[in-house]
This record gives structure tokens, sequence and C-alpha cells, in this order.
């Protein structure tokens, strides 16, 4: 425990640790003070997205960048779906939606434009493995497709196409969760010599050892649960406070929030002039929600939904999930980055928060 305690007391930013049982606290005090516990648990998801940052560097630094980008991405992935699942038990499908498709969207447009944005000025050029980025944009784009199909019915709301939609939807769902796996075959065994590491990393914080960084990750990934728990109880009524429209809310506030933990490491990936690991973190993350986070949801709502969920999205997330997907493949195809590559990318994103934000209501 020496080395996280040293961490803690040398990191301004873990201060913040003592966040998360005012979040817990002011819940059991004030459970109708919306406002305040989202922004205490906005404050208490920062140092435990900081925290575990380190925590997932130090197994990197023992498995290698592809391992320790898919850790973090599952881990990071492991809370947006216990979100996810409580909306899922709530019926609040539309919410469940709205967070994939933001969530894909911040994590192939935000998460990568800002790593590249920051190592950029802190390097002139960097370089990644072009492949591995080329690999996770292609099972994006495999996701859209599934995200269209459901999309042909000329009349949704008909019960001969609503029946359609949802037997589609579990047909594509295990297509999807297939493919994922075959996919993590392909790159962690049969080709992995394809996916090595091009980063030439800078020294920088010492590593926790190999045992504390795993159980810290563990402890950290169940406090950002939790504290998600209450952030997604309280985002909705603190969004009429705040002013904000429920399609701002799905695809940029849960999506950001939900990804804290995983915008840390690929943050910090990126300025020590590891990009491979940011790279892997952010669309291996974005690949994991379309491939597997999604098409597992489906399933599940059978199981402990009042109603089955089906694939169909609304048109208007469809179409940035595929921009958004193809702007990472054109600016990822190249193996190599600059800080105006981030500019584009972030560009892009702050085009889909404005329209979201603007969004009168009865076009959600």
């Amino acid at each position: 425990m020496a080395p996280l305690l040293r961490e803690i007391r040398h990191n301004a930013i873990l201060w913040l640790l003592a966040m998360v049982p005012a979040v817990f606290i002011a819940q059991r005090l004030k459970p109708e003070a919306h406002t305040l516990l989202f922004v205490l648990a906005v404050l208490a998801l920062v140092p435990l997205a900081t925290l575990l940052s380190h925590a997932t560097e130090s197994v990197a630094v023992k498995t290698g960048d592809a391992v320790g980008g898919l850790l973090n991405a599952t881990l990071g992935n492991l809370t947006e779906l216990i979100i996810a699942l409580a909306a899922l038990r709530a019926g609040e499908f539309t919410l469940v939606k709205a967070s994939i498709a933001g969530a894909i969207v911040t994590n192939t447009l935000f998460m990568l434009g800002a790593s590249f944005l920051i190592g950029g000025l802190k390097y002139h050029v960097q370089d990644y493995n072009r492949v591995s980025a080329r690999l996770q944009t292609s099972l994006l784009f495999l996701a859209v497709v599934a995200m269209l199909a459901p999309s042909i019915v000329p009349d949704a709301g008909s019960v001969a196409s609503s029946s359609f939609a949802h037997q589609l939807s579990v047909g594509l769902s295990v297509l999807l969760i297939g493919t994922y796996a075959l996919g993590l075959v392909f790159s962690l065994k049969s080709h992995r010599e394809f996916f090595g590491s091009t980063d030439t990393a800078e020294a920088g914080e010492e590593a926790f050892p190999l045992g504390l960084a795993l159980a810290t990750l563990a402890g950290v990934t169940v406090l950002v649960a939790l504290v998600s728990e209450v952030f997604i109880e309280s985002v909705q009524q603190a969004a009429v406070a705040l002013g904000m429209t429920p399609a701002f809310v799905g695809f940029i506030v849960v999506a950001l929030v939900g990804g804290a933990a995983e915008m840390a490491s690929a943050f910090s990936g990126a300025s020590r002039n590891r990009l491979d690991l940011s790279v892997g973190i952010a669309l291996g993350s974005a690949s994991q929600i379309a491939l597997f986070v999604a098409p597992v949801l489906v399933l599940l709502s059978y199981v402990i939904g009042p109603a089955p969920m089906n694939l169909l999205f609304w048109p208007g997330a469809v179409v940035m999930v595929l921009i958004s997907t193809l702007t990472a493949f054109l600016t990822t195809s190249g193996g190599r980055s600059t800080w105006f590559v981030g500019v584009l990318l972030l560009m892009v994103y702050l085009i889909f928060a404005m329209t979201l934000y603007l969004l009168p209501p009865n076009m959600q």
C-alpha cells in the first residue's frame, strides 16, 4: 500500500478522493438535492479516474500497451455497462441507446482528438500502430451497419415491424459478439505480431507493483460504478436545472462522465509519448461498446428489462456514429499524428455537441 499512499500524498488531484464518501453522505442526507449530488459525483469521478489511469499504466508496463489498452477499455466500459443495466431495469431504453451512441462518438472524436492534441503539443510528431487503429475502425464500421439494418423497416411502429426489429436485433447481437471475440483472437493471438507498440515511452512516474495495480483497478472500478449510479440518478433533474436537453445529457454528459477513467489513461499515455496506448483505449473502448456492450444489453433486456430492447436507433444517432467512424478511419490511416489532427477531431465533436445542446425538445 505504500506506493499508493505515496501517490495520493504527492498528487493534489487525488486529494479530491474525499469527495467519494461525501457523495454517499449527501445521497443519504439529501437525496432530493439533485444538482448538489450531480456536482459532487463529477468531482468524485475526477480523482478516481486519475488513480485508475496510473494503475492501468502500471499494468501496461508489465503486459504491453495492446493488452493494457484492452484492460483499460474493459474496466472503463464495465462502469458504463453497470449504468446502462440500471437504466435497462427501469425501462429507460432511450437513455440506454443515447449513452451507447454517445460513448462511441465521445471515444472516437473527443478522447482520440484530445489525445492527439495533448501529445502533439509536447512532441512534434507521434507515431502509432496504424494496423491496430484500422482494425478497430473496421469493427466500428461493422457495428454501424448493424445499427442501420433495423432502420430499413418502413413502418417501425406496426406490430409486424416491431417483431421484425426485435428478432433482427437478437440475431445481430449474436453476430457482433462473435465478431468481437474473433477480433480479440486475431489481434492478441493469431496475428499479434502486427499489433506491437511503436511507442518510445518517456520515463514518468514510478509504476505500482502488479498486484497492487490490479487490486487498485478492481477497487477503483467498483467505486466509479457506485458514484456513477448516483450521477445517473441525479443527472436528469440537474440537467433541467442547468438548461441541458435530454439528447445532450445522453450523448455528451453521460458519455464524458462514464468514460472519465479511460480518458485519464489515454491523455496520460499521450503526454508520455505512448500514443499506442491512447489510440488503443479510445478506439478499443468504442469498438467494445459497439460490438459487445450494446449487444449484451439487447440480450439481457429479455431477462431483466420490463420489455425487450432492440438496436433501432434514432436516425441522427446513427449518422453521428457513422461520421465519427469515418472521421477516425481517415485521421488514423497514416499512423502518425500532430496536434492539428487532434483539433480537427475535436471540432467535429464540438459541432455535434453544439447541435445536441440547441436541439429543440420536439426533435429529440
